[in-house]
């Protein structure tokens, strides 16, 4: 029997923030409560922390990020990512960012023994050439990947990556936050009765990355205040509510929103900023709407498990739970005028919009159980330590 069966199994998770990240956070708990012992590194002071200690996970206050505006920075992050992995002794270890990914990799080397799982939270970097060629590059043996929807899974074998070091598992969530909620506290809040039709969408504000090409913010907001607009001159009824602030601090970026909200679509474009109630919200929208450029599943999961109908682009992992006429509607990134003809066609359908979301709810909860999620993770792990005692074993027979 291989050593890794008699003992518990050992994780060291790599996050770059104690913000945010709740998708990684969610499946450390599950793996903690399925007898894995897990370690994280993470930034100090967030509000995070306290949660990963309350779950039992034994945290290690350490920046383990990419210092791409700090590089005087990296000697230190990298002697101190070797001294942590020295200390835990990891079966595994397993990155959820590309900048997490990039400083493990180059502070153990390609040959390094224990072996390295980069879980893949979006598809952004392997849509650009430098930075898919970057990452791929500086793997080495003892490298996996887990692509968390299709696409990314798949551009992987499309760019040379053996199959079997490539899996598939979802990020999953907590639907049991999704069971019941009560429907009238946005309505209420907005001062609008049902007759309005409300048109949600749940974001961050992400700014353009200029050096990508990017005109528009990653999420898509200008194009959803473009759609409502065109919308508005066919039925004054529908509402634009936008939840969501900026992120990482980029509040002139979230004022230019609200300002161009104001300028396309008067007082029907409606800017609630960051909420922690959203599973509440969603449940008095008629529709949301997830107009990203690049994504993964992103907030539709949130969306179908609250039964609302949903418009999505045909981006990254959303096509893996929105199927066109099945559990909603997929259009072109970047199209407002589809954006608004989809958004127009959910409306004036609103029985089978409502079928749609059935469907489409009962496949969330089918894939994006964080508990069955979890398993899937745990099982990765020992088919991957598996594959190393074997290949160890072979090479000192």
């Amino acid at each position: 029997m291989a050593c890794w069966e008699k003992e518990r199994l050992k994780g060291l998770h790599l996050v770059k923030t104690a913000v945010g990240a709740m998708w990684a956070f969610r499946q450390m708990r599950e793996l903690a409560k399925l007898g894995v012992e897990v370690h994280v590194a993470l930034p100090p002071g967030g509000p995070l922390v306290s949660e990963y200690i309350s779950a039992g996970i034994i945290i290690h206050l350490l920046d383990t990020d990419f210092p791409i505006t700090a590089p005087w920075r990296s000697p230190r992050i990298l002697s101190s990512i070797r001294n942590l992995v020295r200390q835990v002794e990891p079966q595994v270890i397993h990155s959820h960012f590309v900048g997490t990914t990039l400083i493990m990799r180059l502070a153990l080397g390609k040959r390094h023994a224990v072996p390295r799982v980069f879980q893949v939270p979006g598809p952004l970097h392997l849509e650009h050439s430098i930075f898919r060629k970057a990452e791929i590059a500086s793997a080495g043996p003892s490298d996996y990947w887990i692509g968390s929807c299709h696409w990314t899974r798949d551009c992987y074998h499309d760019f040379g990556i053996p199959k079997d070091r490539v899996f598939l598992s979802y990020y999953g969530t907590d639907l049991e936050n999704f069971s019941s909620q009560k429907r009238g506290k946005l309505r209420e809040e907005l001062g609008v009765d049902a007759s309005v039709k409300l048109v949600g969408m749940v974001a961050f504000m992400y700014p353009p990355k200029r050096y990508l090409g990017q005109t528009r913010g990653l999420k898509g907001h200008e194009d959803l205040i473009d759609a409502i607009s065109i919308c508005l001159e066919k039925d004054p009824r529908i509402m634009g509510v936008f939840i969501g602030g900026a992120w990482n601090g980029s509040v002139s970026y979230e004022n230019g929103i609200r300002n161009y909200g104001s300028k396309r679509c008067g007082k029907r474009a409606v800017f609630l900023g960051t909420r922690n109630d959203v599973a509440e919200l969603y449940t008095d929208f008629d529709m949301a709407v997830h107009p990203s450029h690049s994504e993964n599943v992103g907030g539709a999961v949130e969306s179908l498990l609250s039964n609302c109908p949903t418009v999505v682009t045909a981006v990254g992992g959303l096509p893996d739970l929105v199927k066109e006429g099945e559990t909603g509607w997929l259009v072109p990134p970047r199209r407002p005028d589809l954006l608004a003809k989809a958004i127009m066609e959910a409306i004036n359908n609103p029985e089978e919009a409502t079928a749609r979301a059935r469907r489409g709810q009962d496949l969330a909860r089918a894939i994006f159980d964080v508990k069955r999620t979890a398993r899937e993770i745990k099982n990765i792990y020992r088919q991957i330590i598996s594959r190393r005692s074997f290949s160890f074993a072979e090479k000192t027979a």
